[in-house]
């Protein structure tokens, strides 16, 4: 059975049918093989494969992995009507850290198009990743473009399972790991409404030849498909909606597609080189772990000042453990709620005399760095930025009452680039919050007709083009700006913006309810979540609801936000948070059932931790951790971090395949189980 697909594509009706089609075909219960430190190594011939199919496929004037039509004419079917020359490879990391890029040109002979297709290899990674630009250098308009596919492929992989996560919904089964054999029918993976919220853009082929993890980078409404055949899957990628000419001097671009190669039958391996590569390559080097203090919500009417007296009556321990304070909406003016100030982004004078510059010169002064909420693409009647767009005829697209700020047009986004690194800079913000609280498909589709004459998808591809253009010149402008990338909670996950951002809260079912209640399974969702998106994302957050040790070890991520001062030891948290960027493992997959253990693992090869976490019911006293990535013939030690009685000394074989049994005193119980290899 087929993924399927619906044409209502900002309905939860879509969201809930497309998740449930994939329940249908697929296990969630599952384990993985145990896999040694050597396996994890990136091979020679693994290697060799990535760049003989990068030279066979991308640098290539023959055969393209990527497609398009322009006038009717595919390019694949008639590469005759180009002239195709491929630059010299560049140096390492001249362009992308690790990597080593071309620009493969093509110019049309009998028109004005050129196309340029950026593609970059990461050897010591067997990874590879591309993108396909064409503009139109002409006077005129340029033949149709259609069937825009940024990948058109057959990875020869044999017969393969695949490995998918959903994307968020909100529920508590957010970014659960699924798994499903690739059938000879087309499985289609889109956006709903042109945002990550039936699946992740992410996806593990695990063939009988060779593995492949397919990643693909588009923060609008992307489209993957796959199907089975005889020799491996057919890999389609694009923007699922273009059709469109070009006028003289547009340019447009396809998604992002990367690659990683790894050839040993277990998937794990797979996850460990695609995890690798992006943490060294793709995600800036702003982006480290910290830990936040939400000094101010949504529904917060404090002044500067008091906000002030707030920073600095923080306990010392609390000051020391704190690597930035918080500021999430409702900053600026605002009428009846936080919501219909948007497009203020000027602090409430009544609140902030002075702006919010004290503020974040406080928390400067006890080496702290600022986080400031914005929704920057959405606007209200009456504000500052809808006061400035309605003055130009297309800087907004307006639906019902809902506004968006047009970033497609370059006059408007260079408007609101300035605008918001003024409000940055002006504040002190050293990490950006950029949320994007509703779909914006709709909205790029109606541009289309008012605006773009009728032409299929060319509002959404300039915005995203633009949105990426944006950060960066934030970025740029603001040397060390970090930036968060909420959308809803986990609605704009996928590799572009992993090179640009970090999702400090990956979904909104950790928000509180209306009432101010935490929802009752809170915790074990949380933890199911951090199972499933730790495959594809070394780097993510969520904030601190409860304050037991349970909880605070529910909370073991990269980034961890809390609301008040913890009065429990924080030890735990400090201890595996060093390893959460290393190899991840899932080991035992327990979802949210409360008689269910779940269990994971991170770390090297040398030394590491396993979160085990017995839920209320489990009714087991025991659970057997079998870990992952180890030496076989080293020796190590294990050891519990509440039980100084529990010490094991085993070999790497014996604990990947025998294990170590880990007994629990009370429940809920989140066991933290450190290794360690043995010298000698």
């Amino acid at each position: 059975m087929c993924v399927s697909q619906f044409s209502v594509y900002n309905s939860n009706f879509k969201l809930w049918v497309d998740r449930a089609a994939l329940d249908l075909t697929s296990v969630r219960d599952f384990g993985f093989e145990p896999v040694s430190a050597s396996e994890l190594k990136v091979t020679e011939g693994e290697k060799k494969r990535c760049r003989e199919w990068f030279d066979a496929n991308i640098r290539t004037t023959e055969a393209p992995a990527y497609d398009f039509t322009a006038g009717g004419r595919s390019l694949r079917k008639n590469l005759s009507d180009w002239t195709i020359s491929i630059g010299r490879e560049s140096g390492e990391g001249e362009f992308y850290p690790g990597g080593k890029t071309t620009i493969i040109s093509l110019v049309h002979k009998k028109s004005g198009l050129k196309a340029q297709v950026e593609a970059t290899i990461y050897e010591a990674y067997a990874a590879c990743e591309w993108t396909v630009h064409i503009k139109n250098d002409g006077s005129g308009k340029s033949p149709v473009i259609s069937k825009f596919y940024a990948a058109d492929c057959t990875l020869e992989t044999g017969r393969s399972e695949m490995y998918v996560s959903k994307g968020s919904d909100p529920d508590t089964d957010d970014f659960e790991l699924l798994k499903t054999a690739v059938t000879p029918t087309k499985m289609i993976f889109n956006a709903n409404g042109g945002r990550s919220e039936s699946f992740l853009p992410y996806f593990n082929l695990c063939g009988e030849k060779f593995g492949a993890v397919v990643a693909v980078g588009w923060t609008g409404q992307w489209y993957t498909s796959l199907r089975q055949t005889a020799k491996g899957v057919k890999l389609c990628a694009k923007q699922e909606f273009f059709k469109a000419y070009l006028d003289p001097g547009q340019a447009v671009r396809s998604p992002l597609v990367s690659l990683t190669f790894y050839e040993n039958s277990n998937a794990l391996k797979g996850f460990e080189s695609f995890r690798s590569m992006e943490r060294d390559c793709v995600v800036p080097e702003s982006i480290q772990p910290m830990n936040g203090y939400v000094i101010a919500n949504e529904f917060s009417t404090l002044t500067c000042d008091e906000l002030i007296e707030e920073v600095r009556s923080i306990d010392p321990e609390t000051i020391a453990a704190t690597d930035y304070f918080w500021m999430d909406a409702g900053w600026y003016k605002y009428n009846e709620g936080w919501y219909d100030g948007v497009g203020n982004w000027i602090p409430d004078e009544k609140r902030f005399p002075d702006t919010i510059k004290p503020l974040s010169d406080a928390m400067a002064a006890l080496g702290k760095k600022f986080l400031l909420w914005y929704e920057p693409e959405r606007v209200r009647e009456g504000t500052a930025l809808y006061n400035e767009g309605v003055k130009h005829s297309d800087w907004i697209i307006q639906i019902g009452d809902n506004l968006m700020w047009n970033m497609s047009n370059s006059e408007a986004c260079a408007h609101l680039t300035k605008y918001i690194a003024d409000s940055l800079e002006e504040n002190g913000v050293l990490i950006y919050r950029q949320d994007f609280n509703f779909t914006p498909l709709e909205y790029w589709q109606k541009a289309d007709k008012e605006h773009y004459s009728g032409r299929k998808g060319i509002c959404e591809n300039l915005y995203v083009t633009n949105l990426y253009g944006y950060l960066d010149a934030l970025v740029s402008r603001i040397p060390g700006l970090m930036i968060d990338n909420c959308a809803s909670g986990g609605k704009r996950l996928d590799i572009e913006m992993s090179r640009r951002s970090v999702p400090l809260w990956r979904s909104d079912y950790n928000c509180a309810n209306s009432d101010g209640t935490v929802k009752s399974d809170v915790l074990e969702a949380t933890q199911s979540m951090t199972y499933g998106l730790s495959c594809w994302l070394p780097y993510s957050g969520t904030n601190q609801h409860y304050y037991s040790q349970y909880a605070i070890r529910t909370g073991i991520l990269t980034h961890l936000s809390v609301y008040r001062p913890d009065p429990v030891e924080y030890s735990a948290y400090d201890t595996v948070r060093g390893y959460l960027t290393e190899n991840y493992f899932p080991l035992t997959y327990g979802g949210t059932d409360t008689e269910k253990v779940l269990a994971m693992q991170f770390g090297t090869g040398n030394s590491g931790a396993a979160l085990i976490y017995a839920r209320e019911n489990v009714k087991a006293d025991e659970y057997t951790l079998r870990l992952n990535g180890l030496n076989e013939t080293s020796s190590y030690k294990l050891t519990d971090m509440d039980d100084p009685s529990f010490t094991v000394v085993a070999d790497g074989k014996t604990l990947m395949n025998s294990g170590a049994v880990v007994r629990f005193r009370e429940k809920p119980k989140a066991a933290v189980i450190l290794y360690s290899e043995l010298e000698g």
